[in-house]
This record gives structure tokens, C-alpha cells and sequence, in this order.
């Protein structure tokens, strides 16, 4: 009798050890299921976070050729001057509207905050002048640049050369012009230092700067 009550309490504390370390198991897979998500969470969080910040990072536009003004030689001044611009590789498409997009000027003696007047969503043009001229016709300038009394105030414009969307955002395989173009007491002069800063909703600004030569001719190559 006394041997058998032995083996029964054997077999009773070897069911009790089983049965904590089948517990013990089970917290421990429950515990390691939920680091485990922590970590692909945690992860997920931090390649969002690196991409978003990549995104504003890098500018959503690039230059794709050369910067070109227009020269009065007997003044020595630029009238206007052209940026051409592009989504950069990899980016996304750029809202150019008024509402979501600013352009700055500054030279040596000169801070203008905010020159944008908008841009020309239809169609393409194949210079500056008629950009310009169809700009005069839409309001969105007063008077030429070129003319003697000049315009009322140096303003900002954006025409396309590619359009694929008659809109007015810039997409990936679009090309368009943004043109600064000034009133006579602003007009840059040989020596001077010209910069343009476009701010746009996604992405880093785009930063163009340059150097005025000497202007011996109606076509400036500003770089």
C-alpha cells in the first residue's frame, strides 16, 4: 500500500511539472509573439518616417538646362531671365498653383518675398515672348518688361514647353519655364548676384543662383 501512495504521488507532482511547463512555454511563445510584433511595428515606423523625411529632403524639381536672360545692352540691365524646370527622377508630380506655390527674388539690394503670379496651364510655348505676351493678355502682368515704362511690379510666371495635361501641375515628362521678369528700378546689372528660391508643397525648395555677366548682347547666358 505504502508503495503504491509513492508511485501516485509520483505521478501527480509529474503531472503538476508538466502542466507549469507547458505554462511557462505558453507565456513565453505569447510573450515572444508580441516582442516580435513591437519590432515589425517599431520597424515599419521608422522606414515610414526615414521615406518622409527623404521625401522633404530632396527637392521634388530640378534645373534641365541652361539659365537665359534677355539683355538691353545700352541700359546693361536683364529685362527677364528663364529657369527650365522638370520633376527630378523619382519624384512626384508638382501642384504649380498660386495657392500652393511661391517664388522669391533676391539680388545684392533686394528681398522679394513673394513675385508669383501664376502660371499658363494650356498649351506651350516655344519662347518667353509669347509667354509673356500671352501673360499681358490673361492680367496676370500690367505691361511688358522690355517696353520703357516696364511693368508695375518684378513678378514670377511659369509656362510649359512640354505639356502632356493642359493643367497646372507640373508631371513627369512635362517641362515648363519659370520666368522672372522685372520692373526697371529692379533690373539686375553686370556683377550682380541673382537668386531664385521656388517653394513648392512636397520636397526641399529649388534654389537657382546665379551671376550676371557683362550684358553685350540681347541674349544673356546666365549658366
Amino acid at each position: 500500500m505504502k508503495s503504491k501512495q509513492r508511485q501516485t504521488r509520483r505521478g501527480v507532482i509529474g503531472i503538476e511539472s508538466a502542466i507549469v511547463l507547458i505554462a511557462f512555454v505558453m507565456v513565453a511563445a505569447a510573450l515572444s509573439f508580441v516582442i516580435l510584433n513591437m519590432g515589425f511595428s517599431t520597424t515599419q515606423k521608422a522606414k515610414t518616417t526615414i521615406t518622409s523625411g527623404l521625401s522633404e529632403a530632396s527637392s521634388a524639381m530640378e534645373i534641365t538646362g541652361g539659365v537665359v536672360g534677355s539683355g538691353n545692352v545700352t541700359q546693361n540691365r536683364l529685362n527677364y531671365y528663364a529657369i527650365p524646370i522638370k520633376v527630378a527622377p523619382g519624384g512626384e508630380s508638382v501642384n504649380l498653383e498660386v495657392e500652393n506655390t511661391a517664388i522669391r527674388y533676391y539680388s545684392k539690394n533686394i528681398a522679394l518675398e513673394s513675385i508669383y503670379k501664376g502660371i499658363l496651364p494650356t498649351g506651350t510655348y516655344s519662347n518667353s515672348t509669347a509667354a509673356i505676351a500671352a501673360a499681358k493678355t490673361a492680367n496676370m502682368i500690367n505691361q511688358y518688361p522690355w517696353t520703357g515704362s516696364g511693368m508695375n511690379q518684378t513678378s514670377a510666371l511659369v509656362y510649359f514647353t512640354t505639356n502632356k495635361n493642359n493643367n497646372k501641375i507640373l508631371d513627369t515628362g512635362e517641362n515648363a519655364i519659370v520666368l522672372v521678369m522685372f520692373k526697371n528700378t529692379d533690373k539686375p546689372t553686370s556683377l550682380d548676384e541673382i537668386k531664385t528660391e521656388i517653394i513648392v508643397p512636397t520636397g526641399s525648395l529649388l534654389t537657382v543662383k546665379r551671376h550676371v555677366p557683362s550684358i553685350s548682347d540681347a541674349i544673356v547666358d546666365l549658366g
